[in-house]
Formats: structure tokens, sequence, C-alpha cells
């Protein structure tokens, strides 16, 4: 072999390896404004944007695609008034981007809650996580659409994520501030249990953020709580220090999770 040959095949080698070295994996999260990392408009903000603070972001990337004023079905068909001009879902511009060995954190429930239609959003999900559906004539898009149960869009998210290869991990949605005997209002009508159903179903990790958060307000009180994590006239959207709460607790539950390999990913913090 000639020294040129050996020189030529060397380089060879070294493109091959090039070529063949294995990407950081992606942690992609979807949700709504409760989890998106927002603008800080009138000082609120999502938990998403401060928790890349919690991970070594040299050996993991953390895409946030979660958007505010939508519910796990618009976040799916893209019937909201501000975006309704994109073509595709949200959904559908994640999950292409998703591969083998990324992760997926999932949290929606609020907005769920909304009318099933009406000129405003059109965003609510039917309650429970079965087959259930209805047909109507959408107010905002003029067409013929299925609405379905909360479970069936969670499921949705989940098999579709599980069947490229990627890790999920579902939340419970954050609790509002609101209170009753002194105590945080838990469950956001059904909806937090009905996602952490679907993850058990579908056999997924899953955080209970809705009582983890709640247990957190009901030893600070309401008047701390609110002076702390939120502002007087918004009992839903979190401050700086509110969002920095959840995403700590998201962090610390996650590095609780059994067998669930996005810990290694964690910094001490």
């Amino acid at each position: 072999m000639t020294k040129e040959i050996v020189i030529i095949f060397a380089l060879a080698l070294v493109c091959i390896s090039a070529t063949t070295k294995k990407s950081n994996p992606t942690l992609y999260i979807i949700g709504d404004s409760t989890v998106e990392g927002g603008r800080g408009n009138n000082g609120l903000w999502g938990w998403g944007k401060f928790l890349p603070q919690f991970f070594d972001t040299t050996k993991i990337s953390i895409k946030n695609y979660a958007r505010g004023g939508t519910s796990a079905r618009t976040f799916q068909t893209n019937a909201v008034p501000e975006f309704m001009k994109i073509s595709r879902g949200f959904w559908d511009s994640v999950s292409v981007k998703m591969k083998k060995g990324d992760y997926l954190i999932i949290q929606f429930g609020l907005n769920d809650q909304g009318a099933v239609n009406d000129t405003a959003r059109a965003r609510g999900t039917l309650h429970g996580t079965g087959e259930d559906s209805v047909t109507i004539i959408n107010s905002l898009t003029k067409k013929s659409e299925v609405v379905h149960t909360f479970g069936w869009y969670m499921r949705r998210f989940v098999t579709q994520a599980k069947a490229k290869g990627v890790s999920v991990i579902v939340c419970s949605s954050i609790p509002r501030n609101k209170w009753e005997n002194d105590k945080t209002v838990r469950g956001e009508s059904g909806f937090a249990g009905w996602a952490l159903q679907v993850a058990n179903e579908e056999k997924v990790f899953s955080i209970d953020l809705n009582s983890k958060i709640a247990d957190v307000y009901d030893r600070e009180g309401k008047q701390a709580v609110t002076d702390k994590y939120h502002i007087a006239k918004d009992a839903t959207h979190t401050t700086e220090g509110g969002a920095l709460l959840n995403a700590s607790i998201v962090a610390q539950e996650i590095r609780g999770l059994k067998n669930c390999t996005l810990k290694k990913y964690l910094i001490d913090k």
C-alpha cells in the first residue's frame, strides 16, 4: 500500500467518524402559557423558560415549543386565532423533529377546561380519557371537527412520541392561585388526574406537578403565594419566582423518577 493510499484511507476513516458521531439528545417541551418561555409580559413567565438552568446544556438540547392559549386539542389542530394562518399544527411541527433517544415533557389541562365551541377560542376538550367524541362546526375555522376527550389528545401525543423511540414525561397542570378553606384548590376539575391516568395506562413517566406545587402553596399560605409567585389580578400565570419554583420542582421530580435516563443530564442546583 502506497503512502498516498494510506493517507486517503486515514482521511476517509476520519470523515466516517465525524459523520457518525452521536448527536446530543433533545428535550422537547410542549404545553400552554404556564409552560411557554414567553416574553415576560406583565412580569409573567412559564416554567419552561427556566428549566434549562437545571440541565447541562452542553450534553442535551432543550427546545420549548409550548404556546400560550393552546389546549391539548388546539396544539394538535392549530385552531388558535392568532396562529391560524400557519398551515401545520404545532404538534406536527414538533413531532417531525423528534428522534430515537430524545425526550418529551407534556403539560396541558388548563385551557382544555374551556368551551368546546365558541367564537373566542373553541379550545375545550371533552372530560375524561375515553373514546367519547362530538362533531361540531367550529365557530373559528368554520369547518367540521370531531372533538375528543382530553385523554384522547394526551394519548395521541404519547403514542406518537413512543413510536419514535422518545421517552415521555407527562406533567399534570400547575394549580391556579385559588383557595378554599385556606387550602389550594387542586386537580383542575379532573384534568390533572386524567393526565396522570393516561401516563399510567401508556406506561410512561409522570409528575404530579399539580399536587407538588399545591403542597408548597399550602405550606406558604395564600398571601405569600400571591406576593411571591403570582400577581393579584391573575390567578393562573406565574411571576418569575413562580416559574422558577415550578421549574425546580419539575427538575427535582425528574431526579426521582426510577429508570428515567433524563436525570443524568441534570446538574446540582
